[in-house]
Formats: C-alpha cells, structure tokens, sequence
C-alpha cells in the first residue's frame, strides 16, 4: 500500500500563518445544523500542516491529508496548493 491509500482524512482551508519552519497552520470551516433550532452554524478548526518546501503563503487556499504524527502538534501534510492568494 503506498502513502495515499493510507490516508483517511482530506481537508481543505485557508492558510492563516507560514511563520514556523515547514509547518503551516490552515483554517478549516465546516456549516453544521443546530440539533434545536435547525439554523446552519459555521464551526471552524486550526489544523498544522507540514509544508516541507515551505512553498505556502498566508491567503492560498490548500488541501491537506492526515498522516502519521510529525510532531507535538503537526499530524496533516500538505497535498496541493488549490488557490493561490492574490500578491499584493
């Protein structure tokens, strides 16, 4: 089984720090239903992503896959830069 097939969980966000060393920290949102109420909620998680060639900028849209642990906190790799942010 290669790399790909292991992985279980893909997510896609917006990356909102690039100031650690291969490691991005990426915002992803989700819309959940109110168990009650039924109004749609937008809930959102911080995910550090392992950018090996540190080729992510703040504003790129990117999708990352779960891995095995690279550190403390750092247990998603960096698959492919979907959008790239606008250079100001």
């Amino acid at each position: 089984m290669s790399e790909a097939e292991n992985r279980t969980r893909v997510a896609t966000g917006k990356v909102v720090s690039n100031k650690m060393d291969k490691t991005i920290t990426v915002l992803v949102e989700r819309r959940v239903k109110h168990p009650v109420y039924g109004k749609y909620m937008t809930r959102s998680s911080k995910i550090h992503a392992h950018d090996e060639d540190n080729k992510c900028a703040i504003g790129d849209t990117v999708t990352v896959a779960e891995s095995r642990p690279i550190s403390k906190s750092k247990t998603w790799k960096l698959l492919e830069i979907v959008e790239s942010a606008a250079q100001v």
